[in-house]
């Protein structure tokens, strides 16, 4: 399970974040760094949103080294 951490907590989104970004008028990115440090379940979303958005396809995030 902690290997697909970020596929379980993105099953249950369906695009509501970027919903709520969109109805203020603003793109996903900029919603998020504004609603960061909001309480609550739109805070949790924001943060998750961010997390989502620094990581990339085939991104390493360490590096392992043999020897």
């Amino acid at each position: 399970m902690a290997k697909h951490w970020m596929k379980a907590a993105f099953a249950g989104s369906h695009g509501q974040f970027k919903a709520k970004a969109a109805k203020a008028g603003k793109s996903t990115a900029q919603f998020a760094s504004e609603k960061e440090d909001a309480p609550g379940k739109l805070g949790k979303q924001a943060r998750l949103a961010e997390v989502g958005m620094k990581a990339s396809k085939g991104k390493k995030w360490y590096d392992h080294k043999s020897g």
